[in-house]
């Protein structure tokens, strides 16, 4: 399985067109060593021509993420088609569905994601009906918060699964731009899923928002070739000592890096894999490369997802 990051940062990427956090100042000054950030976008490929590929999120930036990679493109031999076969949705925040409106432009794919993700999209988005003018329209596949699933790359009687993915509930919240009466309808988790690809012996898992509600999530992350995880924000405190918001990180939903109980103290000392940060806020130290907060997490044994990073499962 080839993998590609189209995109590590968080909303809005690095630099944050609204933000003067010292990062985005500082990066826009020329004054920061690091490197500009698209929105967090996975591609992968479980075909080992990469002629066919999936997308894990569905980003803000994709149609431009899409452009920059030729892999992506149409193929002389399908002028009229994209090799992008399915998106398979985390959640349905905003920065993991604006991109499927980038597909809109009749060709059919699947998505996967739970019922009540789909029913956001598909019952109280109307705009989303725009993925069924393709001719056949999308599919939408329901996925459960803890399944297991085969998926082929074609529809031959008998082909074996070319991957497999596991879902597993993260114990995030729906986005507030869901009603809480529709809320309430809906089950919890459902909200906010991790995905475990696996092929051939071998697994990827990402969960690139983490709640730390479900502590569950520390198994696959043990037992996994490599780890796509949750970096959004250094502290808990990040975004109110930076004056960007009034909550903390773990009030919207993701663990941060250091602290008690972060994800450097939280994850297993016993996981055999790599372990990459993805979702990277504009505001945290990591993505300043003379840090003192970028050497603690490179000593701690994690890589910084950068925009453009590729390897082979």
């Amino acid at each position: 399985m080839r993998i590609e990051i189209l995109g590590s940062g968080a909303g809005g990427g690095f630099p944050q067109w609204n933000c003067a956090c010292s990062n985005c100042t500082r990066f826009r000054r020329g004054a920061l060593r690091g490197s500009a950030r698209a929105q967090t976008q996975i591609a992968f490929s479980p075909d080992s021509e990469g002629k066919i590929w999936f997308l894990a999120c569905a980003s803000p930036d994709l149609r431009s993420q899409i452009l920059a990679h030729s892999e992506l493109m149409p193929r002389a031999d399908a002028p009229a088609h994209s090799p992008i076969a399915g998106v398979f949705l985390p959640s349905a925040d905003v920065d993991s569905v604006m991109g499927l409106l980038h597909l809109r432009e009749f060709q059919p794919f699947f998505v996967f994601s739970t019922a009540g993700v789909q029913r956001i999209l598909k019952k109280e988005n109307k705009i989303f009906g725009v993925l069924d003018r393709a001719d056949p329209p999308v599919r939408w596949q329901v996925l459960s918060p803890n399944g297991r699933l085969g998926c082929h790359l074609s529809e031959s009687p008998g082909e074996a699964p070319a991957f497999v993915c596991v879902t597993m509930p993260l114990g995030g919240a729906y986005p507030d731009y869901v009603s809480e009466q529709l809320q309430r309808s809906m089950s919890t988790e459902e909200a906010s899923i991790g995905f475990v690809f696996e092929q051939k012996g071998k697994s990827l898992f990402l969960a690139p928002a983490l709640s730390g509600r479900n502590p569950e999530w520390t198994k696959p992350a043990a037992s996994s070739d490599i780890v796509l995880i949750d970096g959004t924000f250094w502290s808990d405190d990040e975004l109110v000592r930076t004056g960007r918001s009034k909550k903390t990180a773990r009030e919207i939903g993701h663990l941060p890096l250091s602290g008690p109980d972060g994800i450097l103290e939280q994850f297993p000392k016993s996981a055999r894999g790599r372990k990459i940060l993805v979702h990277i806020n504009n505001t945290n130290p990591i993505l300043d490369e003379d840090s003192t907060e970028h050497r603690a997490v490179l000593d701690a044994g994690f890589e910084i997802a950068y925009d453009g990073m590729e390897f082979e499962l």
